[in-house]
């Protein structure tokens, strides 16, 4: 199922991937016009092509090993680590091994829905 907005429950299992990009499928588990939360599967090599957006982002490394850049800095990622990416930040990503990212989002995507 999709989730949809505003819903109080969300369990994991019931919400489904979504392609994003090659390597990459998302499940966008909860969201509220205010505020969005997304998991993002990423396959080993799999890139998050640089972009920035109007939302303030901040990722939390689940599992895997990333390559970030952000506004021009490279950083090497791993589980536990977390970055925040404001409104118009210049970002993205290549996956170094297989992993999951949590993204949350203010305001939410409206595109990701």
């Amino acid at each position: 199922m999709k989730t949809e907005k505003n819903r109080i429950w969300n369990a994991n299992g019931d919400i489904e991937l979504e392609a994003a990009a090659d390597g990459v499928n998302r499940k966008i588990l909860s969201y509220t016009d205010e505020l969005m939360i997304v998991e993002n599967h990423f396959a080993k090599g799999a890139v998050g092509a640089m972009h920035h957006h109007p939302h303030t982002q901040i990722t939390y490394v689940v599992s895997g090993q990333f390559e970030f850049t952000i506004a021009g800095e490279k950083r090497i990622v791993n589980p536990g680590d977390s970055m925040l990416k404001k409104d118009g930040v210049e970002h993205g990503c290549v996956c170094l091994e297989e992993g999951i990212l949590l993204d949350i989002f203010t305001p939410m995507r409206e595109d990701f829905v």
